[in-house]
Formats: structure tokens, C-alpha cells, sequence
């Protein structure tokens, strides 16, 4: 009955996991969901696709919250209250500082809240960070895992592509990548005694310089190397989820 479906995506407003894999791509989640066990379709409404099935026994919950915070906001926020209590987003990004390399990943330990939503939401001086369970598990299953990783703040930013105003530039404050949704998850987070964190893969430099004059740009997130980092990525995602739920309290 459409009573019991949560109003923006469409998810059952009961009876999901605890436990969730949050991506942008509608692809990509049903990519990770061949991972579990007895994975089913729950439901696919705009760019909100959700499955449910199993990780090594913990029942687990893959979703797709499309691209930018506003609209991924919805997603983290209905899960929620469909009964999710730890989120990790699995996303990918571009590196920030040397030495993080195509098809690394990159372990959030907080974000800048540049996302075009949060802001609208609580002052600009309330933090966005990960769980620190939620690090040290993402951080394990990738050493676990054999994933060449690093660990840093990354730079959740509303646009992509350059425009015409000047930018700030965070240049020398040793951020480690850039991506589009993270802080409105962590930020959702805190506010609802969630736990909450982020593993991104990357794949190019900088997303501010990969664009040239004439619009037509280097970035290429399409190639091998940026693919075997995203399946290593979904492994770490659902292992961490696995230590996570095995580090709760009976």
C-alpha cells in the first residue's frame, strides 16, 4: 500500500537492514549488490535504487542517491527512517595532494561543508565527521583487503564543473579529494545519533583542473584502473559494514 512507502524514495517505511551502502550511481548499487547474498530489488524510484541482501550474514541494505547533496540528503534522511543506523557512502572523487593515486581510496575523516544544502540546514560552523568506528573499520577491510588507501578531510562541493566566479581555493590545507555528497551524510548523521562514514575512490586529479578552456576536458572516469579500484571499493564498503555490526553492543 503507498501508505507504507516513504514519500521521496519510495523505500517500505519498515523492515529494512540496520546497515546500508550508500553510492551515487543506480548502476554502481546494483553493481555492489551482486556482491551479497539473496540480493532483491527493493525498490527504484528516480535516482534512488535500493537492495537488500547479505554480507558474510550481516544483512545489509545498497542504495543510489544519484549526484549532489540535495538530493542525496533525501536518501540518507528517509533510510533513516526506515530504521538505518550506519551508513557508509561508497563513492569515487578526485585527489587533492600528491602521492594519492588513480584507482586509490580515500578514507573520509571529515568533510567541508560546500554540499548546497547543509548550509540551508545549521550554521556553517557545525562539523561535518565520520564515526571514528566507522574510519578504523574502512581503514582495516582495506588493509585486510590489500586497497592502497590514505586518510584525510575531503571537500564535498554542490558544483562540478568551473564557472565563471572565482572559487576558494583550499590549496595547502592538505585535503585529500573532492566529491559532491559526503557532508550532507555525516552532517544527517550527527544530527540523528547515526553512525556514519565514507570511502571514496578516485579517479583523476583535482576535479577543478581537469576541464580545459574549451570545455572539453581530460577527465575520464571510465578506464581499468578507475574500475578495479571501485570493485576493491565495494568489497572495503560491505567488509567494513561487517566489522562495524560485529563491533555493536549485544
Amino acid at each position: 500500500m503507498t501508505q507504507d512507502l516513504l514519500p521521496i524514495t519510495r523505500i517500505p517505511r519498515t523492515g529494512l537492514p540496520a546497515h546500508a551502502v550508500v553510492v551515487g550511481d543506480p548502476a554502481r548499487a546494483a553493481a555492489v549488490a551482486e556482491f551479497l547474498d539473496g540480493a532483491e530489488e527493493v525498490s527504484y524510484h528516480r535516482e534512488y535504487r535500493v537492495f537488500s541482501g547479505s554480507w558474510k550474514g550481516v544483512p545489509v541494505v545498497v542504495a543510489s542517491h544519484g549526484v549532489g547533496a540535495p538530493g542525496a540528503i533525501l536518501l540518507f534522511q528517509e533510510l533513516a527512517d526506515a530504521g538505518v543506523r550506519v551508513f557508509l557512502r561508497f563513492g569515487t572523487a578526485g585527489a587533492m595532494r600528491p602521492g594519492i593515486g588513480d584507482g586509490d581510496l580515500v578514507i573520509a575523516e571529515a568533510a567541508v561543508r560546500d554540499d548546497g544544502v547543509t548550509h540551508q540546514l545549521l550554521p556553517p560552523e557545525y562539523p561535518a565527521v565520520s564515526s571514528p568506528e566507522a574510519v578504523f573499520a574502512l581503514q582495516r577491510a582495506a588493509h585486510e583487503n590489500g586497497a592502497p588507501h590514505h586518510r584525510g578531510v575531503v571537500w564535498t562541493r554542490a558544483a562540478f564543473q568551473p564557472g565563471l566566479l572565482p572559487l576558494f581555493s583550499y590549496d595547502g590545507a592538505g585535503l585529500a579529494a573532492i566529491e559532491m555528497e559526503l557532508s550532507a551524510l555525516l552532517v544527517t548523521a550527527s544530527l540523528r545519533g547515526l553512525v556514519a562514514g565514507g570511502v571514496l575512490v578516485v579517479d583523476g586529479a583535482n576535479a577543478d583542473e581537469l576541464v580545459d578552456a574549451e570545455a572539453t576536458g581530460g577527465y575520464n572516469p571510465h578506464r581499468e584502473v578507475v574500475a578495479a579500484g571501485v570493485e576493491r571499493g565495494a568489497v572495503v564498503s560491505l567488509e567494513a559494514l561487517r566489522l562495524l555490526a560485529e563491533g555493536e553492543p549485544t
